[in-house]
C-alpha cells in the first residue's frame, strides 16, 4: 500500500499566502464570519511574511504541514516554547499534520533542553483541548484575558514538560 506524502518543514518564504488562508478559516469557525470579515486578508499575509522573513528572536521557529507540495497547516513557536499558533487547514484535519507540527516543536524545544512546552487555547474550543491533552499536555491553571474583535476572548494554558 503505498504511503501519503507528508511531512513538516521548517517555513519558507511563499508559505505565507498559505498560512494566512489557514489562519482566516480557523478564526472564522472560532471567531465567527463577522470578526475575520472585518480583517485584512493581506495585512495577515503580510504579517505572517514578516515572521518567516525575519523573526523576532533567531530562535523563534516556523513551520508547516504538507500534504505533498501543499501547505494545509503550520505552527509557530517562540524561543520560550510557546506555541503561538498551531493551525491545519479544516479539509485536512485528523490527518496526523497537527500531530507532526507538534512533534517539530516539542523535538526542537528537546534539542535546545528546553524544559517546557506551552500553548493557548481559547476557552470553550473542545477540539482544541482535545488535541492539546492527546498530545500530552496538561492545563496550566493560568487563564489570560484576550480583546478580540467581538469583546474579550479567555484563553487557558496548556503545558507539558519536555
Amino acid at each position: 500500500m503505498p504511503t501519503a506524502d507528508v511531512s513538516a518543514r521548517p517555513a519558507v518564504l511563499g508559505d505565507e499566502h498559505a498560512f494566512a488562508a489557514i489562519q482566516l478559516a480557523a478564526w472564522r469557525e472560532t471567531l465567527g464570519d463577522e470578526a475575520v470579515d472585518a480583517l485584512d486578508a493581506n495585512e495577515v499575509r503580510d504579517t505572517w511574511g514578516a515572521a518567516i522573513e525575519s523573526p523576532p528572536t533567531r530562535d523563534d521557529r516556523m513551520f508547516a504541514a504538507c500534504d505533498g507540495p501543499r501547505v494545509v497547516g503550520f505552527a509557530a513557536m517562540t524561543a520560550a516554547g510557546d506555541i503561538i499558533a498551531l493551525e491545519v487547514a479544516p479539509e485536512h484535519r485528523r490527518q496526523g499534520h497537527g500531530s507532526r507540527l507538534m512533534a517539530a516543536c516539542v523535538d526542537t524545544l528537546r534539542i535546545r533542553n528546553a524544559p517546557v512546552v506551552r500553548a493557548w487555547a481559547l476557552e470553550g474550543d473542545e477540539a482544541r483541548e482535545a488535541f492539546l491533552q492527546t498530545a500530552g499536555l496538561g492545563e496550566g491553571g493560568v487563564r489570560r484575558t484576550l480583546e478580540g474583535p467581538n469583546g474579550d476572548l479567555i484563553e487557558r494554558l496548556w503545558r507539558a514538560e519536555v
